[in-house]
């Protein structure tokens, strides 16, 4: 209600006083509308920060308050609004009063697919400080916060506050060169946070806590094809909830702390199993660690007998869920290439398969004649793609791009140039993008 909005952002102001307050404003919106223009978001934080600093005074008229996010709430609805534009404001606009201002505070853009911030050199990034360190410091803020607007909002502010101290230690330094060198590697482990949470939390906010632990359960059978499905759920389903518990948390460390005990669990699980993670856990730093974990290409596919298939009592019964994961782990562990977008479409269609079939009155038969038709289309999807991203990861652009052209050529005889032109863009553009081990998850489902 009223009480409790005012009370909050009263005692956020005054906890954190005015420039506190509006550079956490500044990460906040930039996160939340990761596509507005720098002009939006600084209008919008301007009119906050004066209705908290003009209503949260002592003796402000208790309706004061009410009535700014009210006239606030119109201005977002008026056709010329100079606040960030998003597709959901005019559904909001259609409500009054207090609902209006709940569903408009709710918008969120979606996030950008890949981090866009190119941080500039030392030299650049201090002639922009000494033109006008607030300027600076506010468009920093913007490009950083919309870029990695996924990450956890406390790590976003610690890794925002230690590099504006870093350019404002530097550019006034003596010897600019090795300061600046000196806190980037100070600073490195949280670098490597934020990137990390944003991966992270970007896959938990576009796939939700089940589909991530597949999505992870499956990224470790590729890397560990030995280990077993027994060894890796744990690990899969540890990951899933660091994202669950700390994607959202306001908690100083939740996701440095929480994400470092994980990377300790799976050191100790794999690194007796594979010398590639032996050789990632020795390091000190258990973030450079997770980082290179992260990082390794898949495993080359192992000899392994033929697996076991879930039996149609077995997927509608209560361990429903395990037998089809299991199922995809073993087809994910044999197929070290195929890209996280192909696996969670397997995973979506496993998922609505058991929905459909196993509330029919006879689930054997919808299943067994779905099944028919997957064993007829999908080896040679499969086959496609892993041959696509096996390719892209192993071999120099140029020489992919040409064999990608002569098999097009092979197995597409009736195209014309144009058509061929385009089915070669078409998957080139698909395997620059989601061959990789941080491809974005709702980008790449579009694509496959």
């Amino acid at each position: 209600g009223r009480a409790y909005v005012r009370e909050k952002v009263c005692q956020e102001y005054r906890m954190l006083g005015k420039e506190n307050f509006r550079t956490l404003n500044i990460i906040a919106n930039s996160r939340k509308y990761s596509n507005g223009t720098f002009e939006e978001i600084s209008h919008l934080v301007r009119e906050i920060v004066s209705l908290a600093e003009t209503c949260c005074a002592d003796g402000a008229d208790p309706s004061c308050y009410d009535a700014g996010s009210t006239a606030l709430s119109v201005k977002s609805c008026s056709p010329d609004s100079p606040f960030p534009a998003h597709p959901g404001t005019a559904e909001c606009c259609s409500h009054e009063g207090l609902e209006r201002k709940l569903c408009l505070a709710a918008l969120r853009h979606p996030p950008q697919p890949l981090p866009q911030y190119l941080q500039p050199s030392d030299k650049e990034l201090c002639q922009a400080f000494r033109q006008d360190p607030r300027e600076f410091a506010d468009r920093f803020l913007y490009e950083y916060s919309s870029s990695y607007s996924q990450a956890p909002l406390p790590v976003l502010l610690g890794s925002t506050r230690t590099f504006l101290s870093m350019v404002s230690t530097c550019c006034i330094s003596q010897a600019p060169a090795a300061c600046f060198l000196k806190e980037k590697l100070e600073r490195k482990t949280l670098s490597l946070l934020t990137l990390t949470s944003n991966r992270i939390c970007s896959r938990f906010s576009a796939y939700g806590k089940d589909k991530v632990s597949f999505s992870y359960l499956a990224s470790l059978a590729q890397k560990v094809p030995a280990a077993s499905f027994e060894d890796l759920l744990p690990l899969a389903e540890g990951a899933a909830e660091v994202s669950s518990q700390c994607c959202d948390s306001v908690a100083e460390d939740c996701m440095q702390k929480k994400l470092l005990e994980h990377t300790a669990k799976v050191c100790t699980v794999l690194s007796a199993r594979d010398g590639r993670f032996a050789d990632c856990c020795k390091g000190k730093n258990l973030m450079e660690n997770h980082f290179c974990i992260l990082a390794l290409p898949p495993a080359p596919a192992p000899k392994l007998p033929e697996a076991s298939k879930p039996t149609n009592k077995e997927l509608c019964g209560k361990e429903g869920a395990l037998h089809a994961a299991r199922s995809l782990f073993e087809l994910a562990r044999r197929h070290p290439s195929l890209p996280d977008a192909v696996l969670s479409k397997l995973y979506d269609s496993s998922t609505k398969l058991r929905a459909e079939c196993c509330s029919t009155k006879d689930p054997s038969a919808c299943l067994d004649s779905k099944r028919k038709r997957m064993e007829a289309e999908l080896p040679a999807l499969l086959e496609e793609a892993s041959q696509l991203c096996g390719q892209y990861n192993e071999l120099p652009f140029l020489e992919f791009k040409k064999r990608l052209r002569d098999r097009l050529t092979r197995t597409e005889p009736e195209a014309s140039p144009a058509q061929l032109e385009r089915l070669l863009e078409q998957r080139v553009s698909f395997a620059s993008t989601c061959c990789l081990p941080d491809a974005p998850p709702l980008l790449c489902a579009s694509k496959v």
